[in-house]
Formats: C-alpha cells, structure tokens, sequence
C-alpha cells in the first residue's frame, strides 16, 4: 500500500545539506520534493537531489554479516571482532588497531565509534575521508580562529556584493548554492563576482571577471591581495587591534611573496590588468565573502592557501557580518558532523584538544574512563602506511572505499592483504576495499538511516528512515556499540536509540563551556530533547544556546 505521508528528511549527497521531503511510493522506491521550509535550499534541488529516489535499491546490497568470506549471523560475526580487536590490544598495545571512517556517517554513528577508539580502546588511531577534503580547512580555522568554525550562513550570499570563488566548480559541485548565487546575481546585476580556477568552468560562466591563475600560486595570489590592502590603507586597524594577533608577521610574510613584481606576475600566469582590478574591486567593496572548496583545501599548501584567504577578511574586519567573510564549502554530507564529534585524529572532541589538559580530565570524567587517549593518532594516510608497516594489525572500515579513493591504490591494497584483520562496514556487498576484509558486517544505507548531519553552514539537519532496511543490515551506531560491549564495555554503550546519543553529545559540547564562552560549538538548547522532540527536531545552526521546545513542526506534512 502506498505511503500517501511525505517525510522531512536531507540529501545523501554534497555538504549543502538540501532538506527534501520522501514518501514510499507503490513500486517500493521513493518519491522526492524539494523541502521548502528547510533554510539550506528553500525546496530547490539540484538533479541528483532529484534523482536520490532511483539510488534505492536493493542490488548489490550486503544483507548479510560474514567471517573469512562465509555468510554467518550477528553474533559470531560481533564476537570475532571483539575478540580480536582485544587479543591484538592485549598483545600489540591500542595503538595497533585503528578505525577508518566516513564522511558518510551520520553524527550518531560518528561519535559511538570515536568515543570507542579515543575513550575506551585507548588509541586516536580513527580518521576519516574527510581528511582528504577537509583537513586543510580545519588547520586554518584554528590556525585564525582558535576553533574549527565557519562563520558563514548561507543567507549571507544574498546580501554580499562581492563573492568570490576560488578553488570550487560551485555549479557543478554544489549546484544548489550556485543558483542561489546566480538568482542573486540576477535581481542585482551589481553584485561583482570573481572566480579564481586555471580553467574555464561552468561557474565563470556568470563571473565579472576569471582569474586564470597557474595552479598552486593560490597563496601568492592572496598575499599579494594582502600587500595591495595595506599599501591602499584599505585595512581595519581598530578591527586588528581589538580582535587578531600576528598581523605583522603575516604582513612580512607576505611581503616577500610578492616583492619583485616581475616574478610575482610571471608565478600568477595572468596580467597586471585583471590582477589589479580585482584587488581594487576587493579594496573597495565592504561586503566580500570568498568561497573556497577542494581546490583550495587539497593540496601540499592546503592550510597555507586557507590562510592567506582568511587573513584578507580578518585584516579588513570583513567576517562576522551579513554579506560578508570566508567560507569553506564541504564535500560530504556529514563532513561537518563528524568534525564536531572527533572523527579526525588530531581532535578529541566536540572541539576539544588533546593539548588541553582540562579538556582531556572532562572528557575523561564525561565518559568515565581512565583510558581516554592523551596524544592525536594517525591520520589517513600514515595510518595505511603503518598498516603496510606491519604496525597496524586491526582496521575497521566503515561506509568508505579507501581502495578507490586514497591515493596509491596499490599501496593501500598492499596494506590491506598484509593487515591481519581488516573489517568493512558497508551497505554494498562488492567493493574495491570489501574484496580485502576477513570480516564484512551488513549496514543501513540512505533512506533506512536514522540520526543527523551538519552541512557547511554549520546547520544541524535529521536524516530520517523512510524504508525498511533489506536482509540483516544494521545502524553503524549499533554495530559499533555492540562489539564495544563485547569488549568489555557494555555500561558505556548502551544506547536504545540514536537520540540517546545525540543528547549525550549534545551535553559533551557544554563541558567546560558554559554560555559557549569557550568554544563555538554548543548545543546546551538542545540537551533537553526527549525521544519525540529529537524525532521532530527541526533544522538547528549551532551554536544552539537557547533551549528548544520539546516538540517542534511535524515530521509528516
């Protein structure tokens, strides 16, 4: 019978974190619309929004658990991990396991398996496919901020009057954002944009001016911006002295990136004549926001490139206000998520750190545990290395396919056939990387999945369970929780359902930050939701520092 209720719920696919609305339809797929009470995307949809519906299927799924390529029940399957992962502990030390996660977890799924390797296994040894994407953008919001924060809405693109997009195929890559900046663009024809690629893309397509630099002269560029500002006089003293520290030494910096103008041209590949019409627009124009993606972030001067940008807007106090500021569009839907919770090894988490004796004491005294782990782990890439090595013995997979997206896919299938244990975690039953594991364990896919996300806005979002979930497939919340058990750790994992967890860490933001007056990151409005006021939670940005009503709009319209 056919489902005649649509149910809010967010795109599977990029960072904007597009609301959408579903309803189970009598062929056993899903029927989508554009959700227009959500603030990501006001109903619109790019064409993969669209066609999410047709990816629900039941091909090709893993159904279920399996040991040593034998299909085999939950229990042997839950009791073999436990039990290796506590043999190759006793034996080798914590640091001798690691978790490989993804930017397709939800938060719930995302902060179980972080609490499980840094609070109870002991080891930091857990990163994420976001490092590849994103990493670069973190080490320049704390490099600038002190945290990981973008301090950007997407409401501030139509109050802009100048944007530019440096290191991003907005209309391909986030096509939702650049119609929103095209539709802004169209009812005020003023609005000055700029885009910064060695190629001609479809979203120079609607720029003023493109800037076809040479690849990898990003920081150059923004340094010369930088000197162009000062020697305009176009800075913000007042903003420098009240709010920044270090200006001199990134103007010097800067300096000697660009002193001889010759050179400084020859490394940009572009003429005087775009160069200085575009510094003259930025000097002039108040309300500037610089949009910046994979470009920017992947890249051996990633965090180098991030900064420059920053210290444009922090130097002309250009951030913190409508219209204006630096803004870093994530890749996948969870990539902020799971930033939040500690899935990047050099974090512990709800943003706090591990050089931070006070943060690890309420960590440790938040989780009970005496085992909370004191130094960062290692990140994707060393942490393949190692496993090539030898040195890490035990790896768990989860919703990711390292074999096809690291680099070095030989060496990362090397690593693989010499690790002994290799667990995948996975909703398809034939990956490139699923080939390579002694244990794959059945899980819930988009549409069966139940908890949030948090997209480059900073917006907390509910992805909800439209279908059920096809053989013996599981939340990766649950899977995880249940080898923690089996470990020894029942007391701490006991979790009935995903809101349990979400208020669990929603309480961790508030450690130590009362008011947020320590850390951008707070959800204390929210730690008060009861299982129905989290099943009806609606579209939140943190930080949420006002409480919540226990019950918000409903789920079913």
């Amino acid at each position: 019978m056919e489902n005649n209720s649509w149910t809010k719920t967010t795109c599977a696919y990029c960072g904007v974190g597009c609301g959408i609305e579903a309803k189970s339809n009598a062929q056993g797929g899903v029927d989508i619309r554009g959700d227009i009470a959500h603030p990501a995307n006001y109903g619109k949809l790019c064409s993969k929004g669209l066609a999410l519906g047709e990816t629900v299927s039941h091909e090709g799924r893993l159904l279920h658990p399996s040991l040593e390529g034998q299909e085999t029940n939950w229990s042997t399957a839950l009791d073999h991990v436990a039990q290796q992962f506590s043999d190759i502990i006793a034996e080798h030390g914590p640091d001798a396991v690691a978790f490989y996660v993804s930017g397709q977890l939800l938060t719930e799924d995302y902060y179980v398996a972080n609490k499980l390797m840094k609070g109870f296994i002991g080891s930091a040894n857990i990163d994420t496919n976001s490092r590849l994407c994103m990493s670069s953008s973190v080490v320049g919001h704390k490099r600038a901020f002190g945290s990981d924060t973008v301090p950007i809405c997407y409401e501030d693109l139509d109050h802009a009057d100048m944007v530019v997009i440096t290191g991003s195929n907005l209309a391909w890559c986030h096509p939702v954002l650049f119609q929103r900046l095209k539709a802004a663009k169209k009812l005020r024809p003023e609005l000055f944009i700029v885009v910064i690629d060695p190629r001609k893309t479809d979203s120079s397509a609607i720029a003023d001016l493109h800037l076809a630099i040479q690849p990898g002269s990003d920081v150059a560029l923004f340094n010369g911006l930088l000197c162009h500002l000062v020697a305009e006089q176009k800075i913000n003293p007042n903003y420098i002295d009240s709010y920044c520290e270090g200006f001199q030494d990134a103007l010097k910096n800067a300096q000697q990136d660009c002193q001889d103008e010759r050179d400084f041209l020859d490394r940009l590949t572009i003429s005087k004549t775009l160069l200085t019409r575009f510094y003259k627009q930025f000097a002039n124009t108040e309300k500037v926001i610089t949009i910046y993606s994979q470009g920017v972030n992947q890249s051996s001067q990633g965090s180098d490139k991030v900064n420059s940008i920053l210290n444009c807007h922090l130097a002309t106090g250009r951030i913190g206000k409508a219209g204006m500021g630096p803004f870093s569009v994530t890749g996948q839907p969870n990539a902020m998520g799971g930033r939040e919770v500690g899935g990047l090894a050099n974090t512990l988490a709800a943003h706090m750190e591990f050089n931070n004796p006070e943060e690890h004491r309420l960590i440790s005294d938040f989780w009970q545990s005496n085992t909370v782990a004191k130094a960062p782990g290692l990140q994707a890439i060393d942490l393949f290395d190692a496993m090539y090595d030898g040195k890490i013995k035990a790896v768990w997979i989860m919703a990711t396919n390292p074999v096809v997206s690291l680099p070095n896919s030989n060496k990362i299938i090397a690593a693989l056939q010499k690790c002994p244990l290799v667990v995948v975690s996975d909703c398809i039953k034939e990956t490139a990387t699923s080939k390579y594991a002694s244990v794959l364990l059945p899980a819930q896919g988009w549409s069966e999945k139940s908890g949030t996300v948090t997209n480059s806005e900073r917006r907390i979002s509910r992805q909800r369970r439209l279908l059920p979930t096809p053989g013996e497939g599981k939340p990766d919340w649950w899977i995880i929780s249940e080898v923690a058990k089996r470990m020894g750790f029942s007391r701490h994992f006991s979790y009935l359902h995903e809101g349990e967890i979400f208020n669990e860490y929603a309480r961790m933001t508030t450690l130590g930050n009362e008011n947020g007056k320590n850390r951008d990151l707070n959800l204390i409005g929210l730690t008060h939701l009861d299982a129905q006021g989290y099943s009806q939670l609606t579209p939140q940005q943190w930080p949420v520092t006002k409480l919540q009503k226990k019950n918000h709009s409903p789920t079913h319209v």
